[in-house]
């Protein structure tokens, strides 16, 4: 049992209360967060490439002291995308201010990115959305099911894990979110923790965490499923799993492909399982937030990101930019295609970003600290996808994730509209940021959206 337990918190990790490493820190003296004004004075109207009410929210947020910094980049249609920015990277002297290069830990942001680079393979035939996990990974050929979430007594499983089934949480596997009791135990003896926070944990979870992709997915494959695959939506390590699939159906590494199909063609020069030194100075601090006091957990220029990971964690692995993040969710409005570069045909993308879980599952909504698009919801690949218009908000198809520390990304192709929001700050639903941007920039966005 590690000192300082992360859970996964549907768009990434939470910190368990009772940390040592967290309760060390707290023993210095820490800046005080100041609560949040009544209100802010009401803002112009929106103008063309003006995001007024978002700027205002961003600046009303760091001046009340609840993070250091914010960035958001947000696009509409092919038009240069606007950037809105406050504050620092940082409560240290000299941090840089916030801007689209700035770098994040983006935890769960990551699903969507595995996501699409399996969209690529089941459009080039190299595996199939209904395809069993174990014609890639022979060891989830014989899958058990736990019997009581009381005990690791377990029957046997009567289908098969599919591809369909990682991309959508739907193939019993369990997250620390979500799991309790023996299995949560058995989880992290087999140190089934894909993820990185900060030094200290780290070293305690590399006792135990497989050194490699392969040898993590083999050893999930020896654990008890929550549930029969394909019955019931629950948070999991699936596209963690699915990292491993990308390896055997591509024939390269996992980080490898994703740098060739996805980073290099869209010019994602800024993400990264493990940061440069060199990049170092862009890397925001990590926070936690307890109480009125905002602890840097992992400090951007000594960060455990700059550490190379044990594998590249398809879940919950990547550091990346506002401005990378954009093209990623640029190319999936415009159908597959930035730049006169194709990363996925029409149909591939279309189909990526709509409600791809199995008959009679339903996507009962996000649990704490999950991004996410506005209920009701169904669940693509990788993220949740909206399946009603919302009046001044998201049209139906809207898709979109989040991740532990705050951040929030969300396509929306009806509206040819699209929003990336960094900050760094852990549990990440501390403030209700997510759900008043995404109603900042539809109200700032109004005038030129095509379905009002």
């Amino acid at each position: 049992m590690v000192a300082l337990r992360f859970k996964f918190a549907a768009a990434g990790l939470l910190v368990a209360a009772g940390g040592t490493a967290i309760a060390q820190q707290m023993a210095q003296p820490q800046p005080v967060l100041r609560p949040a004004p009544a209100a802010a004075p009401a803002p112009a109207p929106a103008t063309a490439g003006a995001l007024p009410r978002t700027q205002a929210l961003f600046s009303g947020d760091v001046a009340a002291n609840q993070f250091p910094g914010v960035v958001g980049v947000f696009g509409r249609g092919d038009a240069p995308a606007m950037v809105v920015a406050a504050g620092k990277i940082g409560d240290e002297p000299g941090a840089p201010a916030t801007d689209q290069d700035s770098l994040w830990r983006v935890y769960s942001m990551t699903k969507p990115i595995t996501a699409m680079a399996a969209m690529i393979l089941i459009e080039e035939g190299k595996m199939r959305l209904d395809q069993p996990v174990s014609d890639f990974i022979p060891a989830f050929k014989t899958m058990r099911v736990q019997i009581s979430p009381d005990s690791l007594e377990t029957r046997p499983a009567t289908k098969p894990i599919t591809i369909r089934n990682l991309l959508t949480h739907t193939a019993g596997l369990g997250y620390t979110i979500i799991t309790k009791g023996p299995l949560l135990k058995a989880y992290e003896d087999a140190g089934i923790t894909p993820f990185t926070s900060d030094a200290k944990t780290e070293a305690q979870l590399r006792l135990k965490r497989p050194a490699t992709l392969e040898a993590f997915a083999n050893k999930v494959a020896t654990l008890p499923l929550i549930a029969e695959p394909g019955t019931k939506w629950s948070y999991s390590i699936g596209l963690d799993v699915l990292g491993r699939v990308i390896e055997v159906a591509s024939g390269q590494s996992f980080d490898g492909f994703l740098q060739q199909r996805i980073f290099t063609p869209l010019k994602m020069n800024s993400s990264y399982f493990q940061v440069p030194a060199s990049e170092a100075r862009r890397l925001a601090t990590g926070y936690f937030i307890a109480g009125n006091n905002r602890v840097p957990l992992d400090p951007g220029a000594t960060s455990v990101y700059l550490q190379k990971p044990s594998f590249p964690y398809g879940g919950a692995g990547l550091v990346t930019s506002a401005g990378d993040y954009d093209r990623f969710l640029h190319m999936l409005q415009n159908g597959g295609t930035l730049d006169g570069v194709r990363i996925l045909k029409p149909a591939t993308a279309k189909l990526a970003m709509s409600n791809l879980l199995p008959t009679g599952v339903i996507y009962p909504g996000a649990v704490s600290a999950t991004g996410g698009t506005t209920n009701p919801q169904g669940f693509g690949a990788g993220g949740s996808v909206t399946l009603n218009d919302v009046p001044g908000g998201p049209a139906k198809g809207t898709y979109g994730w989040g991740g532990a520390a705050g951040t929030i990304a969300w396509v929306d192709p009806v509206n040819q509209v699209r929003a990336t929001i960094m900050v760094n700050y852990l549990p990440g639903d501390k403030w209700p940021l997510r759900a008043e941007s995404t109603k900042a920039v539809y109200a700032d966005l109004a005038p030129y959206l095509l379905r009002k």
